[in-house]
């Protein structure tokens, strides 16, 4: 959304209700906080910060990949987090954020970086607020065993690219399909499809008019680049061969007949590619964008996130040099790598050398010749792509119709989710964690489990995050309470059971693996309360669970509501924690169909009216 909106009613929470985003100290540490824009980088970012600055007390909150996000955390009166990340990135929709920002125009981070890609995200005044973390990239992926197999080459220009799809198309496989569905696949193939027009002087310049608009000028398409943009894409989706319902295909959808060699191309990232040739045996590699020669070939690129931080670390030096330290590590060679996790990825520093893997060996030339086209990711841009493209796909728009249509929603966007209110919230909860659990993550339990009518509920992996505030909510902010959109298990457990699954969730295992690693990823339970030793710092020992204030009776029958990520707990690149599996046979059964945490909230709240009081859910102890 372009304009930032001030709420109706604005409440200004107490500072104290958000101590990890001030200055405020713990334990003669300084406390800084870090948002991240999704679980991935809790994978082996947070963990080595914590290890690399003993002397800083960390919070570390799994948010939202939008800037709406933000804005409306400073729209209610809450204090901006330390540092923030966020990969759906436009300066347009960052603009409103600029007053609460840094500048590190003239930081030392912001020297480490090839000008060139920091210039796109420097503002009129020639201040730099977001500075870009290594890039992903996303573009075509090929089986290059299938291309073998058929003795059809890999493409190197547009036109071969069509004579491959058409090759495989007369043997029965497909030659190019994508998740169609997403919003984030129709701007890439929207863009991808049209990069040398877009990356034309005409190009640059609509793009920096357009980065640059305010609420008093709103900036169209322009009627030289754009129509053509169109015109390709119309051209892109009869080449693919597109099929009326494609438009509904979604990625585990669009996977399996890749897996299966019926699929020989989709649209997909570097990362996806070398997990397929390890995991799978599948020799998958990245191949471009296609221009009509190779010299017009073009990589679509994305920074895994941008970071920003809060213009109030300026007002404690000792609080500024320490964020100073931490963005340098972050974005250091092995802070890079951190983020990463073992992911392909390609580096915007100059000192900074990460080698591409083997999947990228088919485009080095556009990598070489600096082809990485960074994708226009405005929100509105997101949006409306994705209704124009489907539109498009499904015949209703022709090239022409499809232009005048984004042309009008680029100048008129408003969120479908950002208008109506749901509910009218009496009363805070802060997300602070302390020794006792997050009051808002409580809260949040305990609505979800209003809604299911059982006697336990455990929710694992982030949960929560942000504070819930006293006032209007939309059905879009409600959503961004929750940290993702996890599945539900409900079913009947015995009390040993349950006590298995906290052990999970909480003690180390034999071999050293931490499922908790940080406090606030804690399991939040409602119905139950826990009790653990904190023997070292980060790792923590089960000591007791109790129900109703009695121990938890191991030979008693409980209906259980289990919400969370498994991947988070158990990939190795995460906590390395498996799931037991007699356990995890007998939860899949439990699984509530169609039926998310973000419907079961959203169903509570048309029943509660409210996010539901708190409860005490955790004691931490200190020991050995």
């Amino acid at each position: 959304m372009k304009r930032f909106v001030a709420l109706l009613l604005v409440v200004v929470m107490a500072a104290a209700l958000f101590a990890g985003c001030t200055g405020q100290k713990k334990d003669d540490r300084i406390s800084i906080s870090l948002y991240a824009w999704d679980r991935s980088m809790f994978k082996e970012l947070t963990p080595w910060l914590e290890e690399k600055f003993p002397e800083i007390n960390f919070t570390f909150i799994q948010s939202f990949n939008t800037m709406e996000y933000y804005k409306d955390l400073m729209a209610r009166g809450e204090a901006m987090p330390d540092i923030i990340t966020c990969r759906r990135f436009s300066l347009n929709d960052a603009a409103p954020l600029t007053e609460y920002l840094m500048d590190l125009s003239k930081s030392e981070v912001a020297g480490t970086f090839y000008s060139s890609y920091l210039e796109v995200n420097r503002e009129s005044s020639g201040a730099i607020r977001w500075l870009p973390m290594c890039a992903e990239v996303d573009s075509i992926m090929a089986n290059k065993d299938l291309f073998d197999q058929y003795n059809i080459p890999l493409p190197t220009n547009y036109s071969e690219f069509v004579a491959a799809i058409d090759a495989f198309e007369a043997v029965g496989i497909k030659g190019f399909q994508t998740d169609w569905i997403y919003d984030y696949s129709c701007l890439e193939t929207m863009q991808g499809c049209a990069i040398p027009e877009l990356m034309s002087l005409e190009g640059t310049r609509w793009r920096m008019e357009y980065e640059s608009e305010t609420e008093d000028n709103q900036v169209g398409l322009d009627d030289t680049v754009w129509p053509k943009v169109f015109e390709k894409y119309e051209q892109f989706l009869k080449d693919v061969r597109f099929q009326p319902g494609d438009e509904e295909l979604t990625f585990s959808v669009t996977m399996e007949p890749y897996y299966q060699g019926m699929t020989a191309m989709i649209r997909n990232t570097a990362a996806l590619a070398d997990n397929i040739t390890v995991e799978r045996g599948m020799n998958s590699v990245i191949l471009p964008y296609f221009g009509q020669t190779s010299e017009d070939n073009w990589l679509l690129t994305y920074p895994m996130c941008q970071v920003a931080v809060s213009k109030q670390v300026e007002e404690d030096e000792a609080k500024r040099e320490a964020v100073m330290e931490v963005l340098m590590a972050m974005f250091s060679e092995e802070g890079q790598k951190h983020v990463a996790a073992g992911t392909s990825v390609l580096s915007y520093n100059k000192e900074v050398n990460i080698t591409p893997t083997d999947s990228l060996r088919y485009v080095q030339d556009c990598i070489n010749s600096n082809h990485l086209y960074m994708r226009l990711a405005s929100t509105e841009v997101f949006g409306i792509s994705q209704d124009v493209g489907h539109k498009m796909m499904t015949g209703e728009y022709d090239a022409k119709a499809a232009y005048d249509a984004f042309n009008q929603q680029i100048t008129h966007y408003a969120d479908p989710d950002a208008v109506e209110v749901m509910f009218t919230q009496k009363t805070a909860y802060s997300n602070e964690f302390t020794e006792h659990g997050s009051a808002a993550a409580s809260s949040l339990m305990n609505t979800i489990r209003s809604s299911m009518e059982v006697d336990l509920a455990i929710g694992y992996s982030p949960t929560v995050s942000t504070s819930i505030y006293a006032g209007d909510y939309t059905l879009q902010q409600a959503k961004w309470v929750l940290t993702a959109r996890n599945s539900i298990y409900q079913g009947e457990y015995t009390g040993e059971e349950v006590w298995r699954f906290m052990d999970w969730l909480v003690n180390v295992k034999e071999d050293g693996s931490n499922p908790i690693q940080h406090r606030n990823l804690m399991p939040v339970t409602s119905g139950m309360e826990y009790t653990v030793t904190e023997y070292e710092r980060g790792k923590f020992r089960l000591e007791e669970v109790t129900v109703n204030g009695q121990p938890l009776d191991k030979n008693c029958t409980y209906t259980l509501l289990l919400v969370g990520a498994d991947t988070f707990l158990e990939h190795e690149t995460f906590c390395n924690c498996p799931m037991p599996e007699d356990l995890k046979a007998k939860r899949e059964a439990y699984l509530v169909s169609d039926f998310s945490s973000q419907e079961c909230m959203q169903e509570a709240l048309e029943k509660t009216g409210q996010f539901l009081a708190p409860s005490e859910y955790v004691t931490i102890l200190q020991g050995k």
